[in-house]
């Protein structure tokens, strides 16, 4: 029917414009990045490949903990919300390595559930920004705003519906059933996804997520072991590092 497919495609314009108004309502010369930046913080992940995700129930052991994890070989490190003085954590770590600039460490901050989360992050110097579900909106803020953003998804329609807001790599999560194998199969299917498994990663597997396709992965639990941080076991999560890029590196051969 004419009409129909007319009024469809009127329909589809109309929330296209009504999109873009909103990204521009929404839009701050405060938090503009470079497109070169974009773009270097994405060659970043293709690069190193793997992110330490780190989550602490007090501020006492963010720092070790992650230091830790740096000393073992991570270059990409996510601070997330739900650890007490995740920002303050983002400020300092930014200024210590300031990752775009010196090729250093590069610092994200997790847990970015709304365009205040990510106003908040980025004003404390966070280089990309991670969130645990997909919240249109804020990845469109994020887009216009030439800042990275891994939305959660958890099917390939969702990582699909991430994409086309305007995110450049997907974070998927929680753990699917099939886990390497169904990045391999999403893909085949959507060679264009950036797909970056988080939950069910851990350090004997991250490689086979690589090798099956997988733009980078995200360590958490298995990285960060609750028993080690809740004993001070700092020895034992800079042994997981070492080992879990060891054989990234491996799958990378």
């Amino acid at each position: 029917d004419v009409a129909l497919a007319l009024t469809e495609m009127f329909s589809r314009t109309a929330r296209l414009s009504t999109a873009v108004r909103r990204a521009h309502s929404m839009s701050d010369s405060k938090y503009m990045q470079s497109s070169e930046s974009f773009a270097a913080v994405l060659a970043r992940f293709r690069k190193d490949r793997a992110c330490a995700v780190l989550r602490t129930p007090t501020a006492d052991k963010a720092a070790p903990a992650m230091d830790a994890a740096i000393d073992g070989g991570f270059n990409l490190v996510e601070f997330t919300l739900t650890t007490p003085g995740c920002l303050d954590r983002v400020a300092e770590y930014r200024a210590k390595y300031d990752g775009l600039k010196t090729g250093k460490v590069l610092v994200g901050c997790g847990t970015i559930l709304d365009i205040q989360d990510a106003m908040d992050a980025m004003d404390a110097g966070s280089e990309f920004l991670v969130a645990p579900v997909l919240v249109p909106e804020v990845v469109t803020w994020c887009r216009f705003h030439n800042i990275v953003i891994i939305p959660g998804c958890q099917t390939p329609t969702e990582a699909y519906a991430a994409y086309k807001a305007g995110a450049p790599s997907q974070k998927i999560f929680p753990g699917v059933a099939g886990g390497a194998a169904w990045i391999k199969a999403v893909s085949s299917a959507l060679p264009f996804l950036k797909l970056n498994p988080t939950s069910g990663v851990d350090l004997d597997n991250a490689g086979d997520f690589i090798k099956a396709g997988a733009t980078s992965v995200g360590l958490v639990a298995p990285l960060f072991t609750p028993d080690a941080i809740a004993g001070n076991k700092w020895d034992v999560i800079h042994a997981n590092a070492k080992k879990v890029i060891g054989n990234i590196k491996a799958a990378e051969a």
